[in-house]
């Protein structure tokens, strides 16, 4: 029987720097998207944009995005998580430099659809090279600080933008772009020493360079025995074929549309929200808006607070069902008072800001080694196509349907997410990485309380 150090490890200072190193690329994920905000429309002063050009370089990095989840989840689970690690942050300084020589609108759309498939690369690779190192215990808190980073730097590339645009000059855009280098750079420092994940080199054929990393970084005594889990089964693991293998298909059609259903309402209430609250007769200002953003802010604390104290299944469904009343209590009430309106809309941010934390933590889960990068890269891409959905028809919705009508039919997406969520949602808590990731028979699966939970595995839905 197989042992578990990697799982039962105790948390190390080891532990928290592979977090903040992998974690830390969700913040230069979240500067990237973030910084296109306030440097476009001062980049449209002084270039001639048109309108589809305009909203093609706005969505270049989430196109981006589509695309390198897609590629480099299936090359990490091909060369390795460490090469990768490496490599995208190196991509990021290179890619965000060359915006400051930018000459015309469709080198920036180039530059822009680049920067988003190097930040696609690292949502496979960061979470999936944590969720292997980290211990049981504490995965999901550790998985956790990655979404919360990302709204972090998000955040900052606009108040940062926002100060450059102020005192920058004509060219001030080159520049706000241009500062996605500073954490990439820093970042690229920190990760240099990083080691390979042991889970991946026992899949590959390398147990003894594992075991030796895994006696170094989290326990002397380990033993072979600490990665029997890992050890290759059959000739098509870690290929593509895996991925769409019967008994996984059910938990990527669940993290993949579980995803779908959190992005399509937050990417269309955050991209618009003064547009909304304008169209709700809600004067938009600096204070109505910043209070919700806030409470973004504020969420992804919560999520790293909560998302290891319950079970992930009840997580979901009160996120869901949270996401879906507050949504529709705003679409019902037409003649609502601004309080009213601003408060479920920061109980909106809130929720969803900490319900994030589940996207990294459930595809990490719900995967084996072999195609857990791969099959997280699908479930971004995925959820991709959710953002540009919320954020190229929101506006023609608003038009055609009003505010209350696009907020009606946010919260009917996010009542969509509860019933797929009842249906399908597994409970992956407290369990050893193998084994949530359906790859090991060791025995039924424990609650955190050590009860059998009979949702930990979709067998018994099948």
């Amino acid at each position: 029987m197989a042992t578990h150090a990697l799982d039962d490890a105790k948390l190390s200072r080891f532990h928290l720097k592979t977090t903040l190193y992998g974690n830390g690329g969700h913040l230069c994920d979240g500067y990237i998207l973030g910084a296109i905000v306030p440097a476009l429309p001062l980049f449209a002063q002084s270039h001639p944009v048109s309108s589809l050009m305009s909203g093609l370089i706005g969505a270049s990095a989430l196109i981006g995005v589509f695309l390198g989840s897609l590629l480099f989840g299936w090359v990490t689970d091909r060369i390795g998580r460490r090469r990768m690690f490496v490599i995208d942050l190196a991509l990021f300084v290179v890619l965000s430099l060359a915006q400051i020589a930018v000459t015309g609108a469709v080198m920036l759309l180039v530059l822009r659809v680049l920067l988003g498939i190097a930040v696609g690369a690292d949502y496979t690779i960061a979470t999936t090279l944590v969720a292997e190192f980290a211990p049981r215990k504490y995965r999901a808190t550790l998985l956790a600080v990655g979404p919360a980073m990302w709204t972090i730097g998000y955040v900052l590339a606009i108040v940062v933008g926002t100060a450059i645009a102020e005192f920058g000059g004509d060219g001030a855009w080159r520049w706000i772009l241009a500062t996605s280098a500073v954490p990439a750079l820093i970042l690229l420092i920190l990760r240099r020493n990083t080691p390979e994940s042991p889970r991946w080199l026992a899949r590959n054929g390398r147990a003894d360079e594992g075991l030796a990393i895994l006696r170094k970084h989290v326990s002397p005594t380990a033993t072979l025995a600490d990665l029997a889990d890992e050890e290759e089964e059959d000739e098509s693991a870690g290929s593509l074929r895996e991925v769409f293998a019967e008994q996984h298909r059910k938990r990527l059609a669940f993290a993949c549309l579980f995803w779908f259903c959190q992005v399509v309402p937050y990417f269309a209430v955050f991209t618009f929200l003064p547009t909304i609250l304008e169209s709700l007769d809600i004067d938009s200002g600096f204070w109505q808006t910043t209070s919700v953003n806030l409470f973004l802010l504020i969420g992804g604390a919560v999520g790293i607070v909560t998302i290891g104290k319950i079970g992930r299944r009840p997580y979901t469904l009160v996120s869901f069902a949270l996401l879906t009343a507050s949504t529709l209590a705003i679409g019902l009430w037409q003649s609502a008072p601004a309080g009213y309106v601003i408060a479920l809309f920061a109980l909106f941010a809130l929720i969803s800001s900490a319900m994030a934390a589940l996207d990294t933590v459930y595809p990490s889960e719900l995967f084996p080694t072999s195609i857990r990068a791969s099959a997280t890269g699908i479930c971004v891409s995925f959820s991709r196509i959710g953002a540009a959905i919320g954020t190229l028809l929101l506006p023609m919705g608003i038009d055609h349907f009003g505010a209350h009508g696009v907020t009606l039919m946010t919260g009917v997406v996010a009542g969509l997410g509860l019933l797929i969520s009842i249906a399908w949602a597994p409970e992956t808590a407290g369990l050893p990485l193998a084994q949530a990731a359906g790859d090991t028979e060791e025995g039924p699966g424990k609650s955190p309380t050590g009860n059998p939970d009979r949702s930990s595995s979709f067998a018994s839905q099948q």
